[in-house]
């Protein structure tokens, strides 16, 4: 119910996204048309100005905090929502709970790249981090690469204003020091201009940076795809010099097309959580689904609470005996 398209978007994507292996359940406005799918009434609705803080509890049965929570009853392996993503991240932590042992969940973007599949995070849950928030998303953004996007022994690198280590904020310099000293696959530093580019298989940050790098990215890549069709239409000779470069331009446009993966995982709860654009199309409401089955089929919940499971010599040295 929470997406700026409306309801008929969501369910032409969960439609398009049902198979023999996949069936989506709606929540939502019973009056709704849900073209022969499951729909479970809920009342009310978390608009996008809604406060995160206070909305779960002030509409604990609306379509988004319902459809949370039948995550954690298991009536449901995922929840994918194009709504209010502050309300969600809100749901998720108390409906869901963090996995012991994670200080913060994080929004894990997905990215086609020419050197194969990235991941950056945090991209929104976050805006303000600590240096041991920032290795703990590189893990999760780690483990997510290996899962779900199959890349074997996954790079990893910070964002910063420049690749040297002695470049950045503190916060980037006491989060490299961590990286560096870590078990991970850590390349250093990396610029804005490369995450496009593959800079890493995952790509780390506050989710302050990385949300002002996720819409940057989004923006501009709308921006030059619509001027060149622009371009192309304007002549007869770009009309026809279109068709011969289609089936490149059709490529180029699946690799950078934010609805090519449809949303991002909410990682660090203990139920799989994904987060659709609030303006997506159904194609990528299907893709999002679609996402959220590949992280139920690769059990990415149960692979980081068992990655990020806390030790239990540390805790038992932190613990004073009586």
């Amino acid at each position: 119910m929470g997406g700026d398209r409306g309801p008929d978007e969501i369910v032409a994507g969960a439609f398009a996204a049902r198979s023999h292996a996949l069936t989506p359940v709606l929540f939502g406005d019973p009056s709704v048309e849900a073209r022969g799918l499951e729909l479970v009434a809920t009342e009310g609705v978390v608009e996008m100005h809604d406060k995160p803080g206070e909305v779960v509890r002030a509409k604990p049965d609306s379509s988004m905090v319902r459809a949370v929570r039948a995550v954690h009853e298991g009536t449901v392996d995922a929840v994918v929502s194009a709504g209010n993503t502050g309300a969600m991240l809100a749901a998720g932590l108390l409906e869901l709970r963090r996995i012991p042992g994670v200080m913060r969940p994080a929004i894990a973007i997905p990215m086609l790249t020419p050197r194969g599949p990235s991941v950056l995070l945090d991209a929104g849950a976050n805006a303000d981090a600590r240096p041991e928030h920032l290795l703990q998303f590189a893990t999760m953004g780690a483990v997510f690469a290996e899962e779900v996007l199959g890349v074997r022994d996954p790079s990893v690198r910070l964002l910063s204003i420049g690749e040297e280590p002695e470049k950045g904020n503190q916060l980037t310099l006491e989060a490299h020091a961590l990286l560096a000293a870590s078990e991970l696959r850590f390349e250093g530093n990396c610029e804005g201009r490369d995450v496009l580019g593959g800079a890493a298989d995952v790509v780390v940050t506050d989710g302050f940076t990385g949300n002002v790098v996720l819409k940057t990215l989004e923006g501009a890549v709308r921006t030059i795809l619509e001027g060149f069709r622009t371009e192309i239409t304007a002549t007869t000779v770009g009309k026809l010099g279109g068709l011969l470069i289609r089936p490149a331009a059709r490529r180029l446009r699946g690799r950078l097309d934010p609805d090519t993966y449809g949303g991002a995982y909410l990682l660090g709860l203990r139920g799989l959580a994904v987060i659709a654009h609030g303006n997506s199309s159904q194609t990528a409401i299907a893709n999002a689904i679609r996402l959220a089955a590949r992280g139920v089929e690769h059990d990415v919940v149960g692979r980081l609470a068992s990655r990020l499971a806390p030790d239990p010599d540390e805790s038992a040295r932190a613990t004073p005996e009586a």
